[in-house]
């Protein structure tokens, strides 16, 4: 498995008392494979996606990313993991206004002292031939979503994450950037772990996982999606 969860707990203090966001939690995503997780707010959804990332250490539970695992290491070991091995689409792209699409791409690849001769076939791959050159004001809102999800797989990550890409979308922009996504996860074979609020668009996941109080309350699959790659 790409992404792999066991037996997750994380808590923070709250005063007097003790707030449980995750609770004996267990997942697994295969390369090829997109997993929604839905739920309340509070519910842990946000938690869950930062301690996959490695950006959040659980209190216990082990975190297996392409086989390697992060509980094991120490904080730079773990930076360096989640620098080559998990991309990120965050909420809001948060592009560098003053750099073009290619650019954005090509910033990323410099951080990580690689090579970044596929940014261009990225960008088309997301979508935007010929928009290469533009930067984030002349890109509409679910352009510039693609530029975040092209950046987030630069390096070819083995395990990519995504937080309420369609939020800030109406629906029709929405759906594209959900069936682009679901594309890419089977094209690239990579295994991807996705939040959202938006229950219209769980239909382009493989499975679907709804989190109540930090836990996973039920795993079914999607009716009418294709079968999970081998």
């Amino acid at each position: 498995m790409s992404l792999e969860l066991t037996d997750l707990r994380l808590t923070y203090a709250d005063g007097d008392t003790t707030l449980v966001a995750l609770d004996d939690v267990s997942l697994t995503v295969g390369p090829g494979e997109l997993v929604a997780v839905v739920g309340p707010s509070g519910s842990g959804k946000s938690s869950l996606l930062a301690v996959a990332g490695t950006l959040l250490q659980p209190d216990s539970g082990r975190v297996l990313i392409g086989g390697t695992d992060a509980s094991r290491l120490g904080d730079k070991e773990r930076t360096a993991l989640r620098r080559e091995r998990i991309g990120i689409v965050f909420q809001q792209s948060n592009l560098i206004a003053s750099l073009t699409a290619l650019e954005q791409l090509q910033a990323l690849d410099r951080m990580r002292g690689a090579a970044s001769a596929g940014a261009v076939e990225l960008l088309r791959a997301v979508g935007l031939a010929g928009k290469e050159n533009r930067r984030p004001h002349q890109l509409s809102g679910g352009e510039r979503q693609r530029v975040n999800i092209a950046r987030a797989l630069t390096g070819d990550p083995a395990v990519l994450l995504v937080d309420e890409p369609t939020s800030a979308l109406d629906h029709s922009r929405g759906t594209e950037i959900m069936m682009l996504l679901s594309e890419l996860t089977r094209e690239r074979g990579v295994a991807t772990l996705l939040v959202t609020h938006d229950l219209a668009q769980i239909g382009h996941a493989h499975r679907v996982v709804e989190m109540n109080d930090g836990r996973l309350s039920e795993v079914r699959r999607v009716p009418g999606t294709v079968g999970v790659p081998s």
